[in-house]
This record gives C-alpha cells, structure tokens and sequence, in this order.
C-alpha cells in the first residue's frame, strides 16, 4: 500500500473575490470546534494536470481564471456554497471543495468539474450518507475533506481514510464536550495541566472525527464507544491507524485514520492559492 496524499491549505491565503465574489453579510466562522461546534464534514471534489500543489510561486488571482472558480463546483456545491450566511463559511467551503476536486482531477486525470461525488452506504443503516467517493473511479481511490478554523486539510489514499482538522476550541467547548468522550480519554484529559487542557481535548476530538469518517458513521457513533486517545497510550483501532498531524499552527489540531498504515508513512504537504484558484504547475 502506498503512502497517503495529504495536503492543508490555510483559507486566508486565498484572495476573498478570487473565490467568491464580494457578497454581503460578514461575522464569526461556524461549524468548527473554535466556534462551539463539532465539525460536520461534508465532502466534495480540477482541471487534471501533472503538477504538485504545494509551490506557491505562481501568481494568483487574474481575473479570467478567478471568475472560473465556481464552475469547477457541480450545482449542490454551488448551492451550498450560496446558502451560507456568513462570509467566512462561504469562503472555507468553497476553497475547500474547489481544492479537493483539483486534487482529485490530478488523481484521475479527469477534469474536475466533470468528477461525479457521492456517498456510499452507511455502514451501521445502508442509508447513502457514509464516506463521500467517486461514482466512477479509474483505480481504487478515497478520499476525506476537513475544514476548521482556517485550515482545510484533504486526504487521498488507496483504501479507506478519514481526516480531521479543527481549530482550538473555548473552554466552554470543552467543559460541555469532555463528558461524551470513552472513559479513557477523559482520564487522559483529568491528568493534564489547565493550561493544556484546550490543546489537549482538540488532539482527542481530530483522532476520534478522523476514525469515525473513516469508518464511514461520523459522530452517528457513540463519541464515547472508541478509546482514540494520545498516541502511545491508546492502542489502535483494530485494522486501523489513527495518527496526530502537523499542523505548524499552534491554534490548530488534526488528525489521520487509515485503513492498515503506518504513521511513519505520514507526510502532510501545504497547497498554494496558486493551484487553487488557477491549477498552475507546481514543483
């Protein structure tokens, strides 16, 4: 098996009207740790190139290819993406699924706004809301979507992976959350010092979101059910791997779970705004 491809990408890198014009409105992000919530990943998939996105030294935002940026997204996307009331939201979404599906037309060698995304069965009700995949990929091929706070973090590998990137979320958050988690875990939360308490419960969240989409259940699951704690004191998932991630931000946590693996294998790559918005080759 081959190492996954797993690349972040911080949002305020991104020109703002490259992604999605100059809309009004405006406030606080939603959907994240950092804002009171758990993040609800919702997975999408651009122009197939044999580039590596991770040099930022093309240049960004001409204005041919910016006003191209959300046709790479099918009609749902484009939907979703209007529906948001808050800027912020708007821009992390639409970032992240434009990046994802470029990244997924580089894997395939498709265009990727031709790239059809759907969702398998769920694995605990057969219900079509599990893992998001490719209707019709040319090799075994998939793939996990995160955003939280201002990082969006993509996973791509041979066999089944799940990703989690959130921002540090307030004490509140925390106080309110910690009580779902397996027994284990709080524990491990008890055993912290205050002011490694925030840090340390967003290392606990990542792992736990990472396993349970890449399980295909999400937060369906009893957060409680699995002990995914601090590598080295919590044993794996049987048949999995479940792995801190860099994040090189220290108001960030994520995580990785994959199918069979190795952490020594984990390399996380940074995606420039240039292949974002523009797909331009990259070193």
């Amino acid at each position: 098996m081959s190492s996954p491809d797993l690349w972040l990408l911080r949002v305020s890198d991104l020109p703002e009207r490259d992604l999605v014009g100059d809309p009004p409105g405006g406030g606080p992000p939603v959907g994240d740790l950092s804002n009171g919530d758990a993040l609800a990943v919702d997975p999408s998939a651009v122009a197939p190139s044999a580039v590596d996105p991770s040099n930022g030294d093309a240049p960004v935002g001409d204005a041919p290819a910016a006003a191209g940026v959300l046709d790479l997204l099918d009609a749902e996307e484009r939907a979703r993406a209007a529906a948001f009331v808050h800027d912020a939201d708007r821009i992390r979404y639409v970032a992240a699924h434009v990046a994802l599906r470029r990244l997924l037309g580089d894997a395939t060698g498709r265009p990727a706004r031709d790239l059809v995304l759907i969702r398998e069965p769920c694995p605990r009700c057969g219900e079509p809301h599990g893992r998001p995949a490719l209707a019709d990929p040319p090799r075994p091929l998939h793939f996990s979507l995160s955003h939280g706070g201002d990082l969006v973090l993509i996973g791509i590998a041979e066999v089944p992976i799940g990703v989690d990137v959130e921002g540090l979320p307030r004490g509140e958050t925390v106080a309110e959350l910690a009580s779902v988690l397996h027994p284990g875990e709080q524990t491990e939360l008890a055993s912290l010092p205050a002011d490694q308490l925030v840090p340390g419960f967003a290392r606990l969240w990542t792992r736990k979101e990472a396993y349970l989409k890449g399980l295909g259940i999400g937060l369906g699951r009893d957060p409680s059910a699995d002990y995914l704690g601090t590598a080295g004191l919590a044993p794996n998932p049987p048949g999995w791997t479940v792995t801190d991630l860099p994040t090189d931000d220290p108001d960030h946590a994520a995580a990785l779970a994959i199918q069979g693996g190795s952490a020594a294998e984990v390399r996380v790559r940074r995606l420039s705004a240039a292949f974002v918005l523009q797909g331009h080759p990259q070193d």
